[in-house]
């Protein structure tokens, strides 16, 4: 009895001092997203937990929303921009070498880029995917084009719930919204401009919680 009492004793000391894992909060004046950061692509993790500690998204835009496809932010050059100027272009000077593997999900969030050979990521600049649903044979099509072997699951999540499997093995998807989902239907249906951006500023703070 006394060896059981301990034995539980050491499970809840270890279970109590293992640390949680550390969350993204995106703030909108649409509500709130929680993101969970893929420790599978440690260096895009890192990177977006370092900007986001140094407040360097808080008070920038989402600039680009495509309904059905993807709300996408991360310029700092959209912080107190004018209505008429050109956004999508600006970083903090560099780029991320790319971690492809994750799927586009509804949810996902992912890293925008350029074209390039290496598909690496802008060093800001990332999109949350809001996309649609998908058939099996659409899936199925995609699978062939590039390679790509879905799991039971993943048909089932892509026929289901939607997203964008086209992008997939192109992108590096590093993280997927777990809290806030409707938040993105809402940025979504935000009335657009020209350029695919909303014609009310959608502002950001994003953060990093427990």
């Amino acid at each position: 009895m006394i060896k059981n009492v301990f034995y539980f004793f050491v499970l809840m000391m270890m279970v109590s001092c293992t640390p949680k894992q550390e969350m993204i909060l995106v703030e909108t004046d649409f509500g709130n997203m929680k993101i969970k950061l893929y420790d599978t692509t440690p260096g895009h993790r890192d990177n977006f937990k370092k900007l986001a500690k140094e407040g360097y998204y808080d008070g920038s835009l989402f600039h680009r929303v495509i309904p059905k496809f993807m709300i996408q932010g991360g310029d700092p050059n959209s912080i107190g921009a004018a209505p008429e100027a050109r956004l999508g272009n600006g970083g903090p000077g560099y780029t991320q070498p790319a971690e492809i593997g994750a799927f586009h999900f509804k949810g996902a969030i992912a890293a925008a880029r350029t074209q390039n050979p290496e598909k690496n990521s802008s060093g800001s600049q990332f999109y949350i995917v809001h996309g649609n649903t998908v058939t099996a044979e659409q899936l199925n099509s995609f699978a062939s084009q590039k390679g790509i072997t879905y799991s039971a699951e993943d048909i089932a999540k892509y026929t289901k719930v939607g997203g964008a499997p086209f992008l997939d093995n192109d992108y590096t998807v590093f993280g997927e919204v777990v809290e806030g989902l409707d938040v993105i239907d809402k940025i979504a249906a935000t009335k657009i401009g020209n350029s695919d951006r909303p014609m009310s500023e959608v502002k950001m703070k994003v953060k990093v919680v427990k």
